[in-house]
């Protein structure tokens, strides 16, 4: 997603780039191990806790129960605890109700369970335009719902930061926890897509 505005980046990007170069100038940081570690993060390490909360909930209904009523409690449960995840709560997405997870002021995001925001999620444009248009942005990122789908967007904060609990795809009854693991992405968690098809 782009921001379609003036091409000017934001000071902390460009404190970020600053302090990037200059460690690598001095040899402290190779900047290709940083950015395979930057990715490992944001689309494999963390989204798996996630992906297992996600798949334990399927298949366990006491505890997508307890995952719904207190989403914190049940993720520690698992051990996904620490900074950014101290409250979580959990919406579960149907098929008439879909919900789509956004930060309007910063970039609030459960790091526990989804590892890195991915740019997209910071980007002011998401941001804005999310809570005006959700259907059309969720469409430009490739998810289109039917009309009758009713679309709630969450906003994250300081104090509360949310998880979606996608839908479960068709024809996977038969799957184990374990099976249904590698279906749960990122961005279905945030309810910008939805899981995977076996």
């Amino acid at each position: 997603m782009t921001t379609g505005g003036t091409g000017v980046r934001p000071p902390v990007a460009l404190r970020a780039e600053a302090l990037e170069q200059l460690l690598t100038e001095r040899g402290l940081i190779d900047p290709k191990v940083m950015d395979g570690l930057i990715t490992e993060y944001e689309t494999d390490i963390g989204p798996l806790n996630g992906a297992k909360v996600v798949a334990k909930a399927w298949t366990d209904p006491e505890y997508r129960r307890r995952l719904l009523d207190d989403g914190t409690s049940a993720i520690g449960e698992l051990g996904f605890t620490g900074p950014q995840g101290e409250h979580i709560v959990v919406v579960e997405n149907t098929p008439t109700t879909h919900n789509v997870i956004v930060c309007t002021l910063c970039s609030c995001y459960p790091w526990p369970v989804l590892g890195l925001p991915p740019s997209w999620y910071k980007d002011p444009a998401y941001r804005a335009r999310v809570v005006k248009e959700p259907r059309v942005v969720l469409s430009e990122m490739g998810l289109d719902l039917d009309d009758d789908v009713r679309i709630t967007v969450r906003d994250s904060t300081s104090e509360v930061r949310w998880l979606v609990l996608p839908e479960r795809p068709a024809g996977t009854e038969h799957l184990s926890e374990e099976q249904l693991v590698p279906l749960v992405t990122r961005d279905a968690m945030v309810g910008v897509a939805k899981a995977r098809t076996p």
